[in-house]
């Protein structure tokens, strides 16, 4: 545990969860969820080996079995991600995981497992940028299922209109173009690389570049 992570840090919904615990017990979770969370994006490994003691001392936390699945989803341990996720779905209800579990499906070979996803009841409660999400992971599944038209068509549920972005278009876009490349209509697809660039100030993807070389 490194000596500097501070526990206040960690969210305030979380924080309540954690009340079900004693306070020392609460305190040495909420600084190995934070330390997950500050590791995870540049070493997935150590953030789902601190997520794991979190789960040593609160597997009846959903917010804790949630942190364990994020990292080992960030870790490409796909099958203790999906466990994990979907305990936390069990606990707490919340469907905002659904795209990661549907991408763990994908990931251990099982497209069509996915798919299924996308008719959870809670699909439909999710916040657009989470639906967004959810919606270019069943596209994937639908390309790795050789079905590249029905891909395209999940893609534009998410929103097709250039004059009015929502959040998460830049990934929709991006993927859109993507799947056109795939199938062959070049110049749409540099279109649509070109648009998911103008809303990616910060050039978190390479749309820009895919753009370029279309043209």
């Amino acid at each position: 545990m490194p000596e500097d992570v501070d526990p206040s840090l960690l969210d305030r919904d979380v924080r309540i969860e954690l009340r079900s615990l004693s306070k020392p017990n609460a305190e040495a979770v909420a600084r190995y969820l934070v330390a997950a969370g500050e590791a995870v994006d540049t070493d997935p490994r150590r953030a789902l080996e601190f997520a794991r003691a979190a789960r040593a001392r609160a597997a009846r936390v959903g917010a804790v079995r949630e942190a364990v699945g994020v990292a080992a989803y960030h870790a490409q341990e796909w099958a203790e991600a999906l466990t994990e996720l979907r305990t936390a779905r069990r606990i707490g209800g919340d469907a905002r995981n659904l795209a990661l579990m549907a991408d763990c499906e994908r990931a251990l070979g099982r497209p069509a497992q996915a798919l299924r996803l996308l008719s959870d009841p809670g699909a439909g409660r999710l916040d657009p940028e989470s639906r967004v999400e959810l919606f270019i992971v069943i596209a994937g599944a639908r390309r790795d299922l050789g079905q590249l038209d029905a891909a395209l068509a999940m893609l534009a549920r998410g929103g097709l209109d250039r004059d009015r972005p929502r959040p998460g278009s830049a990934r929709l876009w991006y993927a859109y173009a993507d799947a056109l490349e795939a199938a062959g209509r070049t110049e749409e697809a540099a279109t649509w690389f070109a648009a998911s660039a103008a809303l990616d100030p910060d050039g978190e993807l390479d749309a820009a570049q895919r753009a370029a070389d279309l043209l």
